[in-house]
């Protein structure tokens, strides 16, 4: 695949392209296997190459601020000389060492329960050190292969000297998708027993939920009714805002933890439909700027599919 003006191009066939919010729709089923190229060096052409790094010198909340300001999830941590990858930081990493996860030890540990010392020490102190990452002469299909394989959201790819080039998501996957007509529907691919929130649930218990079942993402219910989502991010940002930040280093960091989840759902549901393509499905998600989409009928939550659903369809 490779990327020409406002177009596309892959395998010869030129799709007209929306910008980042998908494509054009064709009027017949893509082959997904058509659309993963297994040429040397094709991860480069939906891989993001304006990608961010920060040394592992940098403060956890020097860290947070960086990834709340770029509106990143993930965030690859490289030497400050020669860019070489160290290790990977995400938002869930952030939760976990703010809300009672594995890496809060640390705090309890060796900064002796201080939030305020912890959270200016260096990030090195939680980031993931064992990071997979990929070459940018590796293909389309090796990425999936490896997201797939590692079931991870994210791979920084780097040179033949560790260098850091460029990063690649579920999302980039996803943009393959927008906009065509797969043949495959949102029911075949959606999970369908859904982990939720009631409404009146702590952000603490809701970080607990997340960590323990390794979601990014929980939906909210009130009175079974689904009134939003909240993400790993959206739990990131309430922790590292300025008042909410300032009473979690020097308060009552339990008090800021009883807050009720539903005091972090913000934005409309945006949802979809089980009988929907993927790829219009796929459309919305991008449009929308949203990393999953409930699925409802008839009010009533029936599933959720998510970038990582769609990850597993293109590997199909």
């Amino acid at each position: 695949m490779n990327k020409s003006g406002n177009n596309v191009i892959i395998n010869n066939v030129i799709i007209a392209k929306q910008g980042r919010k998908g494509y054009m729709r064709n009027m017949a089923p893509i082959d997904f296997k058509s659309r993963i190229s297994e040429k040397t060096g094709d991860i480069m052409s939906i891989a993001s190459n304006e990608v961010i790094t920060i040394p592992p010198t940098m403060s956890v909340i020097g860290a947070v601020k960086t990834m709340l300001n770029h509106g990143f999830r993930r965030i690859p941590v490289a030497d400050a000389g020669t860019n070489h990858l160290k290790g990977i930081i995400t938002s869930q990493d952030i939760v976990d060492f703010l809300g009672g996860g594995q890496r809060n030890l640390i705090v309890k540990n060796k900064f002796k329960g201080n939030l305020l010392a912890a959270v200016n020490g260096s990030i090195s102190e939680i980031m993931e050190t064992n990071v997979i990452s990929l070459n940018v002469k590796d293909s389309l299909k090796d990425a999936l292969d490896t997201m797939i394989k590692e079931n991870i959201g994210g791979i920084p790819v780097t040179d033949g000297d560790g260098t850091v080039k460029a990063i690649v998501s579920e999302r980039d996957f996803v943009f393959l998708l927008s906009g065509i007509i797969t043949g495959k529907t949102v029911e075949g691919y959606m999970s369908k027993k859904v982990v939720t929130a009631p409404s009146d649930m702590s952000v603490g218990a809701a970080a607990r939920s997340m960590i323990n079942n390794g979601f990014r993402r929980l939906p909210v219910l009130r009175d079974n009714v689904l009134i939003g989502i909240i993400t790993a991010s959206d739990i990131m940002r309430f922790l590292g805002s300025g008042d909410i930040f300032d009473r979690l280093v020097t308060g009552n960091a339990r008090e800021v933890f009883q807050v009720p989840v539903s005091t972090l759902v913000k934005r409309d549901i945006i949802f979809t439909k089980s009988d929907i393509d993927l790829g219009e499905a796929a459309n919305v998600m991008l449009d929308k700027n949203v990393g999953s989409l409930p699925v409802l009928e008839d009010g009533e939550l029936k599933g959720i599919i998510t970038e990582r659903d769609f990850v597993r369809a293109m590997a199909d």
